[in-house]
């Protein structure tokens, strides 16, 4: 299991340091549709959570810190 989980990084970290990029694209890309989805509707839990909009950011915070450390 920990041979798994370490060759799974191995393969995630040789990926993303080639597009250090990426991270920060669909952080932007949730945060996009997070605003649309509130344009659209304001009725439902996906609308009402902001869900979108905090795994947006989230994800490309994510993003910039593992693109300087890599």
């Amino acid at each position: 299991m920990a041979e798994k989980l370490s060759n799974l990084l191995d393969v995630l970290s040789d990926f993303l340091s080639h597009r250090k990029g990426l991270l920060p694209i669909i952080g932007i890309a949730l945060v996009i549709a997070n605003m649309i989805l509130n344009l659209i509707t304001t009725q439902g839990w996906l609308a009402e959570s902001d869900l979108l909009l905090h795994l947006g950011v989230i994800v490309a915070i994510l993003g910039f810190m593992l693109s300087a450390a890599l």
